[in-house]
């Protein structure tokens, strides 16, 4: 199996386990340039919030889009977004990704903000 595989097939176990729990979920997706981040109802069914660096405002203020600032700020907005939305407790999914670094950095400014994971 190569990396992209092996990462599709962890995200397949988490997105299971959060299934069975019947729990409103927090997205992350990176890529080399970006990061982004949703927030998806319980059902799987709606994107409830969703914020990324290819936002304006966010592309504006930012000098990349592909550092742990980058991430940091992406964190701080999508709590604000959820909780406009009216979510508190989500499940964290990093989609296969290492809790490490840019992902670790969103996660810890969405605590930071409010949401409860």
């Amino acid at each position: 199996m190569n990396k992209h595989a092996t990462r599709l097939r962890r995200a397949r176990k988490t997105r299971a386990r959060i299934a069975d729990l019947k729990m409103v979920r927090l997205c992350v997706f990176r890529t080399n340039n970006h990061i982004y981040a949703q927030v998806i109802s319980a059902e799987g069914d709606k994107v409830l919030a969703q914020a990324s660096t290819l936002e304006s405002e966010v592309r504006s203020s930012l000098k990349s889009g592909s550092n742990v600032e980058a991430a940091a700020l992406i964190g701080k907005r999508i709590a604000e977004k959820a909780k406009a939305a009216g979510v508190e407790k989500v499940a964290f999914d990093r989609s296969g990704f290492q809790y490490h670094g840019r992902v670790k950095a969103l996660a810890e400014a969405a605590r930071e903000n409010g949401l409860s994971f």
